[in-house]
């Protein structure tokens, strides 16, 4: 029987990288008010992603075929502090200062929502981290960087598949998880979900 994947997120990365996974999707981005009740980021990301799942979810109308709603919220952390998406040059700057020449987690969560008959049926949340190690940055590195629009859309004002990527020094885990959805475990979680 088919089912209809839904993408629960408007990340361009995101979009791409469930693009492994699934031919064809929808995606409808949430707009609920993301509460966070752990200070934990692995907890905070797992809580995001079911919040952005299931709002999606409850707005739909009922569909013929069963749904798969696909919600992940990633953040950067640095001895267990949590750092979002810097609201401005001052804050992205700030964010790397702190980021340069040392090691930070950055963790994403994904939650599957799945629905028959507009009911939910289904529900897996679960969430992935990956230590990533940065360069010691120069004043220079820093101010160059947020002078570009890369920093402001992304956790913890890097994205590393794009120009800062030469700043990192390695990493252990899954690289896609840093951009934005780890698709390796992902499409573990799936396999279960889906039989």
């Amino acid at each position: 029987m088919k089912k209809s994947i839904i993408l629960a997120s408007g990340s361009p990365r995101r979009r791409e990288l469930l693009t492994m996974l699934f031919e064809e999707f929808e995606v409808i981005v949430s707009d609920c008010d993301e509460i966070m009740t752990s200070h934990d980021p692995e907890k905070v990301t797992e809580e995001l992603a079911l919040q952005k799942a299931e709002a999606v979810a409850v707005g739909l109308p009922p569909r013929t075929d069963p749904v798969i709603v696909i919600g992940a919220d990633t953040v950067v952390s640095i001895d267990g502090k949590i750092l979002g998406k810097p609201a401005d040059q001052k804050q992205a700057v700030d964010m790397l200062r702190v980021l340069s020449g040392k090691s930070h987690n950055v963790s994403t969560g994904v939650a599957l929502v799945g629905l028959e008959d507009g009911r939910q049926t289904r529900l897996k949340v679960f969430s992935e981290t990956t230590k990533v190690r940065v360069a010691e940055l120069t004043e220079e590195e820093i101010i160059s960087y947020v002078n570009t629009s890369e920093p402001y859309d992304k956790a913890g004002a890097y994205g590393i598949q794009g120009i800062f990527g030469k700043h990192i020094q390695g990493i252990e885990g899954d690289y896609n998880n840093v951009v934005g959805l780890p698709v390796h475990r992902l499409y573990e979680e799936l396999k279960d979900f889906l039989y």
